[in-house]
Parts: C-alpha cells; structure tokens; sequence
C-alpha cells in the first residue's frame, strides 16, 4: 500500500510580502499549493508565519532567476513600479518583467499570471500605459499560456490612493479635484483581483479580463463618497490641473513621497482608469469603506516609505 502524500503544487508569486502579491500568496495557501515568491524584499517581515519562502528577483543572473522557476506551476506576476524615480524607472520595470517572462519559459513554468492595467496602448505617450502593453505582447507572442489581468485602482487595508484622498479629507478644508472632475473610474478591491487572479491559474484558455468593481464613480463622486462615509466631507472644487499638481507635490515633498504624478493625473482625466467591461470584482468601495471608516485617511500612506524600507510589514508603513 502506498501512503505517499501526492506532492504540492508549486507556484510563485511576485511581491507576496507586499499589496496584491500578499492576497494571491494567502489564497494560494488556503487552496492548499506551495508558494514561493520573488521579491525585492526578502528581509521585509513574513505575514504568513514562514509558509512563503523568498529570494531576489535575480534580474542581473538570469540562471538564478530560472532555478527560481523552475518546476513551478503557475507565476503571478504583480511586479511593476507606479512611477520614474532615481531608484527605479518604468522602463527598467519592462526590460526586467521580459527577464521574468523568458526566465519563466526556459523553466517550463505552466501558465503566468500577469497584472496589466485597464486601456494599455504602445503608442499611448504615459509610459505606464504603454509598457504594460509591450510587457503583454511580449506575454502572448511568448507561447507560454496565460491570464492577463487588467485593473484599474486597487483598494484594501494596504491601499495609498484611497487612502490618502482620505487622509487629505480628514486634514484639509477643501478637495481640489482636476479639471471638472468628472472622469471616472471603477475601483477593484485587492482581495477579489486576488480571486480573479488565482481562478486565472487554473483557466485553460488564454485569457485577457479587465479586472473592474461593481461601483462607477467620477472622480468628483469617488471624493464625496469617502468624505462623506469617514465623517469629513469637504467641498470639491474644480482646480487647473497644473495647480493640482503642484499642491500634490508640496504635500509629498512634507511626506517625503510622491503623492502623485502628472502622469497618474492624465491618466485619470483621460478616462484610462475605466472601460465597458462587466464588473468582475464583487466588493463595493462604498461598502468596504463603511466597514473601515474609522481608520481610513487616518495615516498617510507611502509609496517611497515601502520602498526605502525593505523590512517592516506593509501594515505599519
């Protein structure tokens, strides 16, 4: 009689202990597989009490990088960076996800997982909008079977923009929106995009999903929902996006961050951040925000704080 317990699944997730790859990794656990991760924290506390092994991304030894893949059934990947910095720059994010993508296929990894954006375009002039679209042609000319995942913004307990429309809410008098406001944009709470993204491991067929919540907002609407909910409505006035962007970078220069960028601006106002698409995200924003009104905005969330310090946990940063 044979009593060998058959052996687990190996899948490896990127970024694990940071946002998105924190909530893949869980669900992939309580499913029962074996998770690995690569990351550019490997020191940065575990939440998941040892069950994830890490190591570095390996982008400068490429053979390191496919033993690291190796037998591996799934890859999700989540790596990217939201903005150009003199430590990290869109471009050098594509040129090391076609790494991971060529590392994957010399292992033989079974399918990828990859997490794109709403609307990309390789002619688009936003370079987040346009490397992600050359890192998916790159994924379908690649002959590796894949999930891509399109997004729009994420929230949940780890989230920065919500979060800190929020925190401007509960700290300033007014909300200056850009423009008139009125672009709109469909949220997708982290955990479902987990779902999604752990359902696309298993998928058969080659698939593209935009990755969209149940709610629709303006950008205007988005603000007075959360101001309303948190107990700090605000008037939202129109504001050029020029000064906009200025007030944003007086804010993160305070913090020692980028609160945003005149790309993520753009973006926004030229409705990137939405489609037609049905939603395929289940949780309302409103609905989460109700559930977590009295600690949403109530600590500035930051981008570089995560960055710079590779070893606390995301909740406390």
């Amino acid at each position: 009689m044979n009593n060998k317990q058959p052996r687990m699944e190996r899948h490896v997730v990127t970024g694990a202990f940071g946002y998105s790859g924190k909530y893949i990794a869980a669900r992939l656990l309580e499913n029962g597989k074996q998770v690995h991760t690569l990351t550019n924290s490997p020191k940065r506390a575990n939440p998941f009490d040892g069950q994830v092994t890490a190591a570095p991304y390996y982008f400068d030894d490429p053979q390191k990088l496919v033993a690291e893949l190796e037998e591996a059934q799934v890859l999700y990947n989540t790596y990217w960076v939201r903005f150009n910095h003199p430590q990290f720059k869109h471009a050098s994010a594509v040129e090391n996800t076609l790494r991971l993508f060529n590392a994957a296929r010399e292992a033989g990894v079974g399918r990828i997982v990859h997490i794109s954006i709403t609307n990309p375009s390789e002619d688009s002039d936003l370079e987040y909008f346009s490397g992600k679209a050359q890192l998916e042609r790159a994924l379908i000319e690649s002959g590796l079977p894949y999930t891509i995942l399109r997004p729009t913004v994420l929230f949940g307990k780890e989230d920065i923009l919500i979060n800190n429309i929020a925190w401007v809410l509960r700290w300033f008098p007014i909300f200056g929106v850009f423009g008139n406001g009125e672009y709109r944009l469909q949220p997708i709470y982290v955990d479902d995009l987990a779902k999604l993204a752990v359902e696309g491991g298993e998928a058969e067929a080659d698939q593209i999903i935009d990755a969209i919540g149940p709610d629709t907002f303006t950008f205007r609407e988005l603000v007075q929902r959360v101001g309303e909910i948190i107990g700090h409505p605000r008037p939202v006035v129109s504001v050029p996006p020029s000064i906009a962007y200025y007030v944003g970078a007086m804010i993160g220069k305070v913090k020692g961050d980028v609160f945003i960028t005149r790309e993520e601006i753009e973006g926004l106002m030229r409705g990137l951040l939405c489609t037609n698409s049905v939603p395929s995200g289940s949780t309302s924003l409103t609905d989460w925000a109700q559930r977590h009104a009295d600690s949403l905005g109530t600590e500035y969330s930051s981008e570089l704080a995560r960055r710079q310090d590779r070893t606390q946990s995301y909740d406390y940063l």
